[in-house]
């Protein structure tokens, strides 16, 4: 019997890497996606295969139309996708009242339209039933003063995504939203220990998230566990925010 699979974006890198392996571990075989740099997904194939699962990593850049629409001629699509989490991603840290249209435009395109396109080249490959968890972020509720556009952009998929709920729920396909906090990843790698401390002290848990509990959090929309939930935007962040 063949196993189910999962199509990761942006699965190289911190959370995704941790969210491949975790479903790698649940059962699922694994595409994911990279944008840049094709070692640091490589290492989370390779771990993959050691570990006795099936994995393969492509590189696209989401905001191209062209280069996403391969992904429905590529190979692993002749089986079902039964899981997709769309968690690519750019931050680039900019003041809300310097941001310009040209910054706010590349943002949107990747996080927003980059997410749309996926799956548009997705769809008719979901299987009936698949679970599709899309990476928001707290500051799609809360904002951001350093970084209005990509705080827009999360919010722009959390509107998205459960209104995706509603239409996809009659196939049988459920669709959530992660909305992860502060989590130790190459994002936060530019902070002092004095900012990393001021972090902690933040979270009422006193620690970052690590990618292993967004990988939970994952697995959890993914599987059994929550098969009635649908349009659920799922915050962890250990207290950090309390919609």
């Amino acid at each position: 019997m063949s196993r189910p699979v999962a199509l990761v974006t942006g699965g190289g890198r911190g959370i995704g890497a941790a969210v491949c392996k975790r479903l790698a571990k649940d059962g699922y075989d694994v595409l994911l996606t990279y944008t840049t740099s094709s070692r640091p997904a490589e290492f989370v194939v390779d771990a993959i295969r050691e570990a006795g699962g099936d994995a393969l990593a492509v590189k696209i850049d989401c905001a191209a139309e062209d280069e996403v629409a391969l992904l429905a001629s590529h190979p692993w699509m002749a089986r079902s996708v039964d899981a997709l989490v769309l968690n690519h991603g750019r931050y680039d840290r900019v003041p809300a009242g310097e941001l310009d249209v040209a910054h706010l435009d590349r943002t949107m395109a990747v996080n927003f339209r980059g997410a749309f396109l996926v799956w548009a080249a997705v769809q008719p490959h979901l299987a009936d039933g698949a679970r599709i968890v899309v990476v928001g972020s707290q500051l799609g509720t809360r904002g951001s003063p350093h970084g209005a556009d990509y705080s827009a952009s999360k919010a722009a998929l959390q509107a998205w995504a459960r209104s995706l709920a509603q239409d996809a729920g009659p196939r049988g396909q459920r669709v959530n939203v992660l909305a992860p906090g502060y989590v130790d990843t190459d994002l936060l790698s530019a902070d002092t220990p004095e900012k990393r401390r001021t972090r902690e002290d933040e979270v009422p848990l006193r620690r970052l998230g690590s990618p292993d509990d967004m990988a939970g959090a994952v697995s959890f929309l993914i599987g059994e566990d929550s098969a009635y939930m649908t349009g659920a935007v799922l915050h962890v962040n250990g207290g950090l925010y309390l919609p």
